[in-house]
């Protein structure tokens, strides 16, 4: 096996694969999160204001609905942005392998030294790479993006759909199921355990203190339900 130091650059597309999942998890969690803030906040108002279970469960069921479709379309517009961003950069990149190989050897090599290879060792790794797959080499090298792991825009608008959706069914759940009279205490607990579990998950995938996440998203829901609540009171109040 080759031992040059050169030879990790082969197990670079694991390490960046195995980033781009923890992204996606990572992305997941935050979707969860925000599918149990955006529906509790919404539950919670209306229980306020209201104890027909069936108000409550219409008004928790519009508002999954329409946050799993619109975190969907948000993120399929963005990824495919950045899909066709990246498919623009690769065939750039392809159409100057063709034109300038020698330059885009040069290139290489050049990446591979500034990295601490010595020019000679940088010069036969990147004629190695080149002559194994010229492409490939120079997309990872220069453009960091492996042409073979592109994201799926599609992909990623069900799985964002996915965790909002999962997300939201816990406070809606929460509130439908007790007594009226338990309904609003037991959905701030329940929303206040989720949201500890989903802040603690995330700090971990993102190597960020714990504490402070989960303290962060634990106010911000309790104070998101809250205002809500207060909302529904007063619009009881009123009579609307």
């Amino acid at each position: 096996m080759d031992k040059t130091p050169g030879s990790p650059h082969p197990h670079e597309p694991h390490r960046e694969g195995l980033a781009s999942r923890l992204n996606w998890l990572r992305a997941g969690v935050l979707g969860a999160n925000d599918g149990i803030v955006s529906t509790a906040g919404l539950v919670v108002g209306v229980a306020a204001a209201t104890t027909s279970a069936a108000a409550i469960f219409t008004a928790g069921i519009a508002g999954l609905t329409a946050g799993a479709i619109s975190m969907a379309v948000g993120e399929y517009v963005s990824v495919s942005t950045q899909r066709d961003s990246e498919r623009a950069l690769l065939a750039k990149e392809r159409t100057e392998l063709k034109e300038e190989p020698d330059f885009e050897l040069a290139e290489l090599a050049d990446i591979y030294r500034s990295k601490g290879l010595t020019p000679e060792t940088a010069r036969k790794v990147a004629e190695e790479l080149t002559a194994h797959d010229a492409f490939l080499a120079h997309a990872e090298a220069e453009l960091g993006l492996d042409p073979r792991e592109l994201t799926n825009p599609w992909a990623a608008a069900a799985s964002s759909a996915v965790a909002f959706t999962l997300g939201a069914l816990l406070p809606l759940l929460a509130i439908i199921l007790p007594p009226t009279t338990a309904r609003i205490p037991v959905t701030f607990a329940a929303v206040l355990i989720a949201l500890a579990i989903t802040g603690s998950v995330s700090a971990r995938l993102g190597g960020s203190n714990r504490a402070r996440a989960v303290l962060r998203v634990v106010i911000g829901g309790a104070l998101a339900m809250a205002v809500t609540y207060g909302i529904g009171q007063l619009a009881d109040v009123a009579g609307i």
